[in-house]
């Protein structure tokens, strides 16, 4: 075998443990958009620097989202006090625990790469729909991303107050596990309820999870 065979067998060995190896990071992140309860990694900013608020204009025409819930009674969730992100409908700064307070909400933890997390949303619409004034679902769209969410939920029809939080501050106050999707049950004066960690197929589903616990 002479030198030039043996550098060439040599170097074609390491091309084909590179490519396995980008393969398998591929697989790996194929995995995390369409596993239910898959893990996530926070993002280190709240949103891409070409999320302007003119590059954002036109998704926020499409997804016409409802605005984000004023400011309640009370100090709110004591876990999310402090804590401000911006409301996806307008780009308007909400104090998370002010604007909660005094209701029953429920939480929907998503981004717009989640396969599961696009699946359960319209169900998270329909039981709003159904459940009325009693309970205020608030989706927390936990991704960089912001012109991709809500071209997402314009995508599904979704519409609910949402709330932009790349950095996924308001899962880590509330100790939420490091999956998506994920939902939140906070009661009127800001304890935990319950948190669900796990995919909904349906409105009644979400309906008797969130039904148990009636605080």
């Amino acid at each position: 075998m002479t030198r030039t065979t043996r550098w060439t067998i040599a170097i074609l060995a390491v091309a084909a443990a590179l490519v396995a190896a980008l393969v398998a990071e591929l697989r790996d992140q194929s995995d995390t958009t369409t596993r239910p309860g898959a893990a996530v990694n926070a993002p280190d900013r709240e949103h891409r620097d070409a999320d302007t608020p003119a590059a954002l204009a036109g998704p926020r025409q499409r997804a016409n989202l409802p605005p984000c819930p004023a400011a309640g009674d009370g100090p709110g969730p004591p876990a999310l006090r402090g804590i401000t992100v911006e409301c996806a409908a307008d780009g308007s700064v909400v104090d998370v625990a002010r604007a909660l307070a005094g209701r029953r909400v429920v939480l929907n933890l998503w981004a717009y790469w989640c396969a599961p997390c696009a699946a359960e949303l319209p169900a998270m619409a329909e039981y709003q729909r159904r459940a009325g004034p009693d309970v205020t679902v608030v989706t927390v769209h936990q991704d960089e991303n912001e012109t991709a969410a809500l071209l997402r939920l314009a995508e599904l029809g979704v519409r609910l107050p949402t709330l932009q939080d790349g950095r996924r501050r308001l899962a880590a106050a509330l100790g939420v596990a490091n999956v998506m999707p994920a939902t939140v049950v906070l009661r009127p004066d800001g304890s935990v309820a319950q948190m669900l960690p796990r995919a909904f197929d349906s409105a009644d589903e979400i309906a008797a999870a969130v039904g148990k616990d009636k605080g």
